[in-house]
C-alpha cells in the first residue's frame, strides 16, 4: 500500500481523489499495481477525508500535556515513532488533532508494526489533506531526508 501512497502523492492531485477516484484508480493499474492492492490504498486514503476534522471537544496544546499510547497503538508505532510524533507536535508541524488523526490511519493499515519510513509518508498524507502547505513542506523535508526512500 505504502507504494501507492508514494505514487499518489508524487503523480496525483489532492483534488483528483476526491473528485474522479476512477480515474486514479485507472492510472494507477496503468502505472502497474494490483488491483487489490489500488482498492486497499484508495480505501485508506478515502479514510484520511472522512476523519472529523475537529473533535467535539478541542485537544490541548502539548504545553504541559501527556499524550498516553492505548496498546494497540503502542504495538504499532515503536518508540522511534511515537517520538517521531512527539518532536513533530512540539515542532509545530503537527497538532494535537493532526496527531490522532495520524494515528487513527496509522491503526487503519493492515502493517503490524509501522517502520519510520512508513509513518513519515502516513503524516505526508494527513498534511497532504489537510493542505497546510509551510507545514507540508516541513513534513516534505521529513520524507526526503530519511536514510532509505520508500520504493514504487
Amino acid at each position: 500500500m505504502f507504494d501507492i501512497l508514494v505514487f499518489v502523492y508524487e503523480h496525483c492531485r489532492q483534488a483528483d481523489l476526491s473528485d474522479d477516484p476512477e480515474r486514479v484508480a485507472r492510472r494507477l493499474s496503468a502505472a502497474g499495481f494490483e488491483n487489490a492492492d489500488i482498492c486497499a490504498a484508495l480505501t485508506w486514503l478515502a479514510g484520511v477525508s472522512r476523519a472529523p476534522q475537529h473533535s467535539l471537544a478541542p485537544l490541548p496544546e502539548l504545553g504541559g500535556a501527556f499524550r498516553a499510547y492505548a496498546p494497540r497503538e503502542a504495538a504499532k508505532l515503536d518508540a522511534d515513532g511515537r517520538g517521531l510524533l512527539l518532536a513533530l507536535e512540539r515542532s509545530g508541524i503537527l497538532s494535537p488533532q493532526m496527531r490522532e488523526r495520524v494515528l487513527e490511519r496509522s491503526l487503519a493499515t493492515a502493517d503490524r508494526t509501522l517502520t519510520i519510513e512508513q509513518l513519515k509518508l502516513i503524516v505526508l498524507m494527513v498534511l497532504w489533506h489537510e493542505q497546510a502547505p509551510g507545514r507540508l513542506l516541513m513534513a516534505e523535508e521529513l520524507r526526503s531526508s530519511g536514510s532509505t526512500r520508500l520504493p514504487h
